[in-house]
């Protein structure tokens, strides 16, 4: 078995994992995850669930009090949490978006003092880079950070931020030299408790409820110049190799959603009677029912290539991440709506789940990254020549 095979193909270990989170989610995430999504607060239930299991952070490495977790055995931890509850998986899949800057190109000093916090579950982290003029374009971004002495002042707005005022700690980007546009951006780590943070009334979203959205106004907030992760003006780099490692979570998240949708599917059709029979019989939906499974193994494989790719940091995983993501989340969309069709007018209700899954399955294809984006990143990626297989 060649070296890329031992680290693609899930092992025994990782299938124990497997069976450990869903026997988790069945039993204790799955009955908040309605209740979430209709009062639109976060699961701490679910939460505290899956930080007495660890499965709340499973990146954070074991020097630090961490699980050690490669990147297929969290992809699969998300996999199975998003399968019960979308807004739950963002536990685990914005705590490695936030800290994979640190690892990229954090300082041992500031590592050692925040991942011990994630790690026990103490202090989620929250990544922030878009702003209300700068989604796609994150280099127009306007958040200032001007240095005074040994310190940091920062001063400016970050939109769209996953979990935050839940989130004790914030992996901020802003603008350090405005001449070189997105070189003069440099990455910070901001606390909750640091003077002149607060944050924006929660979004009304249409799916993820149970994950709060909302603006952080960062208002003369002072840091001390050990927080600085990495060099100075090199945060937009350490922002775009993160999105790369992190977009195959969001892939992960999508087909856990998906899988949710369609494993509710095939139980609803082989029990609903129609003309005198179970509609699981009718030819036309086995063809929708193929399909879907179909389309979900393809982005799951793809997920889990894209997944080994960031364990090993392949030359090629900025094209594989955006793929995965791109293709699992148009795949997460396009089931959630066939089982709302199998479903008939009881899918289209809150009696049932897969409305709700169909909610939270757009927004995959909308965050870090449109799948616009995606396409351009894939595409700028094979012109300039994709090392072949």
């Amino acid at each position: 078995m060649s070296a890329f095979d031992e680290i693609y193909t899930p092992t025994e270990d990782h299938q124990a994992l497997r069976e450990a989170v869903r026997e988790l989610c069945e039993a204790k995430i799955a009955p908040h995850a309605a209740e979430a999504d209709e009062l639109g607060e976060f699961p701490k239930a679910s939460f505290e669930a899956l930080r007495a299991a660890d499965f709340h952070a499973p990146h954070v490495p074991e020097p630090y009090g961490g699980a050690g977790g490669d990147a297929l055995a969290v992809a699969i931890v998300i996999e199975e949490i998003a399968r019960v509850c979308a807004s739950s998986a963002l536990i685990p899949a914005v705590n490695k978006l936030a800290s994979v800057p640190w690892l990229l190109a954090g300082s041992e000093e500031l590592k050692s003092r925040y991942f011990p916090g994630m790690a026990t579950g103490e202090a989620m982290a929250s990544y922030c880079l878009s702003e209300p003029e700068a989604g796609s374009d994150a280099a127009s971004m306007k958040t200032r950070a001007v240095r005074d002495g040994d310190d940091w002042v920062l001063n400016g707005t970050k939109r769209w931020i996953t979990n935050a005022g839940v989130s004790e700690v914030y992996t901020v980007f802003a603008v350090t030299d405005p001449d070189k546009r997105s070189r003069g951006i440099s990455a910070f780590v901001v606390e909750k408790s640091d003077q002149g943070v607060s944050f924006g009334a929660p979004e009304k979203k249409l799916g993820i409820k149970g994950s709060p959205t909302r603006e952080v106004y960062l208002d003369h907030v002072r840091i001390p110049g050990d927080r600085l992760i990495g060099a100075e003006g090199t945060g937009f780099g350490t922002a775009m190799k993160t999105l790369d490692h992190t977009r195959v979570t969001i892939a992960a998240q999508a087909i856990g959603i998906a899988q949710g949708a369609l494993d509710y599917a095939l139980g609803y059709v082989k029990q609903r009677q129609q003309f005198g029979k179970a509609i699981a019989e009718f030819q036309g939906l086995q063809f929708m029912l193929a399909d879907m499974g179909m389309k979900l193994e393809a982005a799951r494989q793809l997920t889990y290539v894209a997944a080994a790719k960031s364990e090993r940091g392949d030359a090629d995983l900025t094209y594989f991440g955006a793929a995965a993501k791109c293709f699992a989340s148009d795949v997460a969309m396009e089931i959630t709506t066939d089982a709302v069709q199998l479903l008939g007018g009881y899918g289209y209700t809150k009696d049932y789940p897969v409305e709700r899954m169909m909610r939270d399955a757009k927004i995959t294809q909308i965050y870090e990254g449109t799948n616009q984006v995606q396409r351009i990143v894939m595409a700028r990626q094979l012109l300039a020549g994709l090392p072949q297989v």
